[in-house]
């Protein structure tokens, strides 16, 4: 029976690579359905996508001759099944916009997730993960208990064997530590006000200020706080006639949007790391 792979690859530009890539699936007897690429004139480095069915090889064996071909072109590469969900661990705290719309979106089908857990720092959620029928744990956090609450959040991230964390509004800033255990698998949501209105209650100081966007960012998590390659960003039109509780609410509107296709994108395996940025194809 013929099964559908993601195929992503990166590697420095030359000639004929579209070329390799489709004539070994040819070869192989895979089938392209989709097929996307980006050559980056800034970096020297080209990208691709391809979704392709195949019946001839098992997985493990498209991967032993994949790295034959890529060795030599100095690829980096990786392959996944369709039809495997990718497992995922969210994260929150006191805020739950982005939490009840993932939640939502995952059982009406629309993000091919396997939600395995909800971790948060407070209890706020505990039933609403109760009614998606997902494990809920609560960890508080304190200055004097961080190492040993992330080292707890590490242990159930990893004990689910989970591909993807999503930081669905969790206003704890993660270590150095944790950062770089979740290189390339985290994402954050914050507004985009940054680095404009800082701290506490951004949407107060931007209403202060009489802004008019309100906007939302979904990126990787790395050390460097709210710096990390950035996956996706929108924006609304407000205007002076709008209150704080307005903005509040677009904004939270945008947020649970903008995470939702970010989500979206990475778990279908179209987001690509190009250094500080990403390329997307969607």
């Amino acid at each position: 029976m013929s099964q559908v792979y993601i195929l992503t690859l990166s590697c420095p530009d030359r000639l004929g690579l579209v070329h390799a890539v489709s004539g070994f699936l040819l070869e192989r007897g895979g089938n392209i359905d989709e097929a996307a690429q980006y050559n980056d004139p800034d970096t020297g480095l080209f990208f691709m996508r391809v979704q392709f069915s195949c019946e001839q090889l098992t997985f493990e064996d498209l991967k032993i001759q994949l790295k034959l071909m890529a060795e030599p072109l100095k690829m980096q590469w990786s392959l996944n099944a369709k039809a495997q969900l990718m497992r995922t661990v969210i994260m929150v705290s006191k805020e739950g916009h982005c939490l009840n719309d993932l939640l939502f979106r995952w059982k009406s089908g629309l993000l091919p997730l396997d939600i395995r857990a909800i971790v948060s720092n407070h209890r706020e959620f505990y039933q609403l993960a109760a009614s998606y029928n997902v494990p809920f744990h609560h960890i508080p956090v304190t200055a004097a208990t961080k190492p040993q609450a992330e080292a707890k959040q590490f242990e159930i991230i990893q004990a689910e064997g989970a591909e993807l964390v999503v930081l669905a509004r969790y206003m704890q800033v993660l270590s150095d530590d944790l950062c770089k255990k979740l290189s390339g698998k985290a994402i954050n949501i914050h507004h985009s006000f940054l680095p404009s209105f800082k701290g506490a209650k951004p949407y107060y100081q931007a209403h202060d200020r009489g802004v008019k966007l309100v906007g939302a960012t979904a990126h990787y998590v790395t050390a460097d706080l709210d710096e990390g390659p950035i996956i996706e960003q929108d924006v609304a039109r407000v205007d002076h006639t709008k209150t704080v509780e307005d903005f509040t609410n677009q904004g939270r509107d945008t947020e649970s949007q903008v995470l939702a296709r970010a989500v979206k994108w990475h778990s279908e395996h179209r987001v690509l790391v190009n250094g500080h940025k990403t390329v997307v194809f969607k």
